[in-house]
């Protein structure tokens, strides 16, 4: 829960309602993970991982959803089976390259969560593994060019929304308040 609430947070919020319809688009059905059909989906995912983070590979009786490829404006990821995997709430985190302080790719995430390359060879076939059983979309260039660019003009339209709102708010409010005198 936001302890600040922004433009920007209506507007990211809006950019991952994009990206879960458009995943639900390619799935032909809804992805709640909270309900439904998408609950049994994502029990199903927690199962074949067998209750364990993909990335760390420890065992938790809560595991969060993390998409593998990040489900925001610059990434693109859909909210889609095939771009979720368990995970406990530390490697929920993304690591952050260093130099560009940008965040990593979800390989590079696992990279440095393993303990050695052969542990990390292994959750990274089953990892490729699953994505590849539950059919994520492979999209092409120009379709992912084209989800970058609406989610882009979207965070942008929502964000721009909040200070018209408030000076029309403003407006109203000096017309009302003279108003009443």
């Amino acid at each position: 829960m936001a302890i600040y609430n922004t433009g920007s947070d209506a507007a990211n919020t809006m950019v991952r309602a994009f990206l879960t319809k458009i995943g639900e688009s390619y799935l032909n059905h809804s992805f709640n993970t909270g309900s439904g059909k998408g609950k049994e989906i994502w029990q199903g995912i927690k199962t074949k991982f067998e209750s364990k983070c993909a990335f760390c590979g420890k065992k938790f009786n809560e595991l969060t959803i993390e998409h593998l490829i990040m489900f925001n404006r610059k990434e693109c990821g859909l909210h889609h089976p095939g771009n979720v995997v368990p995970s406990c709430k530390s490697c929920n985190k993304r690591t952050r390259d260093k130099e560009s302080k940008e965040y990593v790719d979800w390989v590079k995430h696992l990279e440095t969560k393993c303990d050695s390359s052969e542990e990390f060879e292994i959750r990274k076939e089953k990892i490729i593994s699953h994505i590849d059983s539950e059919n994520y979309p492979k999209l092409t260039v120009d379709e992912k060019n084209a989800l970058k660019a609406v989610a882009e003009n979207l965070y942008e339209r929502i964000s721009n929304e909040l200070p018209k709102s408030i000076d029309l708010f403003k407006k109203i409010d000096s017309t009302l308040v003279k108003g009443s005198k």
